[in-house]
């Protein structure tokens, strides 16, 4: 359970704000269809976040083990520091939405969650605990918390959280892990 909820929290404080996020409300604005987008952010988060937390689980078991606590909780703190800084709106192209929300919802999702803050936290965490089920659960679970309600309520929800003092206590978050990671070693 420790997992999951740990993956869960991480996850949707991280998202908070982020260019994914941003995305959903784009994609909102653009389709009447909620149910698709969020399908297609729900199939685009469970492939992404199963392969991130394979590969950190397969780091875990293939790096040198007397390293990987210090790699773990230290890449927390930089994750940290990294959501400080707000992402940008990045423009969707309108040549795709012939292909409907969930396949471009699926598509798009898929593409802005590589290299993400959320996706490295998702690598990080299944390094940490090395369960690639319930990680990929609890961070899918996270996503959804974060994007589902951006998806119904859209600009009216963004314009009423304040998203500084979020990313803070986001970013808290991760470095507070990280340095009671550290001090556990």
């Amino acid at each position: 359970m420790e997992v999951f909820l740990t993956s869960t929290v991480t996850v949707a404080l991280a998202e908070i704000g982020d260019k994914t996020q941003l995305l959903s409300l784009l994609l909102a604005a653009r389709f009447h269809n909620k149910i698709a987008l969020i399908l297609g952010v729900l199939v685009a988060t469970i492939i992404n976040h199963g392969l991130s937390a394979w590969f950190g689980d397969w780091l875990s078991g293939n790096f040198a083990i007397e390293y990987l606590p210090w790699v773990v909780n230290i890449s927390f703190i930089v994750v940290g520091l990294w959501l400080l800084i707000p992402d940008k709106d990045e423009a969707v192209n309108h040549k795709y939405d012939r292909y409907g929300a969930f396949l471009v919802a699926f598509v798009f999702f898929f593409i802005a969650e590589i290299g993400d803050k959320t996706q490295i936290a998702t690598v990080l965490l299944g390094a940490q605990y090395q369960s690639v089920l319930w990680v990929t659960i609890g961070t899918t679970v996270g996503m959804l918390i974060a994007n589902v309600p951006v998806i119904y309520a859209g600009n009216a929800l963004l314009k009423r959280i304040p998203l500084n003092k979020v990313r803070i206590i986001a970013a808290s978050v991760f470095v507070l892990l990280g340095l009671y990671g550290l001090t556990t070693i």
